[in-house]
């Protein structure tokens, strides 16, 4: 089995995983920026079974991305297991459950953060993924919240369990799932389960570069940390070398790792999909500019890949991407 605490910690600022954004080619991109190991976007285990094409395109991978932690959405063992074992077949090398997610589309099916709210329940999920598992050499990760509300702060609970039902690390947001993502993110949730359980855990939340991510560490033990929404339009934030003293040689990178990204998006998504993550990231990549929201409504107006880039690509002629 892979151990996961030498995996984080051989390079332990990582891209979090985030619905609709980190599919293979924002992956591959962040990984060339200096991210480590990845986890791709949230699959839904039901729709895993039902073969769905679309969420079977969600398990596809770059030659040489490995390894790569897939993260499943699910309510029961009924789902998770089988869906958790297709993963594996499909080339899994980590199998993370997604306990954090807030989405009331999810919640209001006991996915995501629902899971935190009954803890035996979940111990039993667990405890069956884990069987499922052993002899695989694959392991279990989750993904949780620091609990439900402020009358349920239950995250060491939750992590207590998991340690016990044998999960091999833990990823910890600690906003509660009522706050979404208001507010500042409380650091000390991260430190009081790192100081609880021998497991290696990864923080996340309102880190936006790699000395916060340091910051993070220093102040809470965490193994690694998971970098997601400052990640957006800006996958250069792994990258310790990135010039962003150098206005000239910032924007000649970050044109650099934007050409190759929409080139990945490109050649490995069918057209309709393409052109729909072409205009998502190019509107993050637009984010800092004072006409950004002008710009992002072009782009999502255009009808296809090359006039999103030309109205791109004419307005950064204009004004560089601000580095940010």
């Amino acid at each position: 089995m892979l151990s996961m605490r030498d995996l984080i910690e051989a390079a332990p600022v990582r891209l979090a995983p985030m619905a609709s954004h980190t599919n293979a080619p924002f992956r591959q991109v962040a990984r060339e920026c200096g991210a480590g190991f990845s986890t791709n976007e949230e699959i839904d285990a039901e729709a895993l079974l039902h073969d769905s094409a679309r969420t079977a395109r969600m398990t596809a991978t770059f030659e040489g991305e490995g390894p790569l932690a897939m993260q499943l959405l699910g309510s029961s063992a009924a789902t998770l297991v089988p869906a958790a074992i297709r993963l594996v077949e499909a080339g899994a090398a980590i199998i993370d459950i997604n306990m954090g997610c807030p989405a009331t589309k999810a919640v209001r099916k006991g996915k995501g953060a629902a899971l935190m709210r009954d803890v035996p329940r979940t111990a039993a999920i667990l405890t069956a993924l884990r069987r499922a598992l052993d002899g695989s050499g694959v392991p279990l990760t989750i993904k949780i919240r620091g609990g439900w509300d402020d009358a349920c702060l239950n995250a060491i609970e939750v992590a207590r369990m998991a340690e016990e039902v044998g999960v091999d690390a833990i990823t910890v947001h600690p906003r509660t799932r009522s706050q979404q993502y208001a507010g500042r993110a409380p650091w000390d949730v991260i430190a009081d389960v790192v100081r609880d359980v021998r497991i290696p855990v990864t923080g996340n939340g309102d880190v936006t570069s790699l000395e916060e991510a340091r910051l993070m560490m220093a102040q809470t033990g965490c193994a690694g940390v998971m970098i997601g929404r400052g990640a957006l339009g800006r996958p250069w934030v792994f990258d310790a070398s990135y010039p962003a003293q150098a206005v000239d040689a910032a924007r000649q990178y970050e044109a650099r790792v934007i050409a190759r990204h929409l080139a990945l998006i490109e050649g490995s998504l069918p057209p309709r999909e393409a052109l729909a993550h072409t205009k998502r990231h190019l509107s993050l990549y637009a984010a800092g500019r004072a006409d950004a929201s002008m710009v992002r409504n072009q782009i999502f107006r255009a009808d296809s890949i090359e006039e999103a880039r030309a109205v791109f690509e004419g307005a950064r002629a204009l004004e560089g991407v601000a580095s940010r």
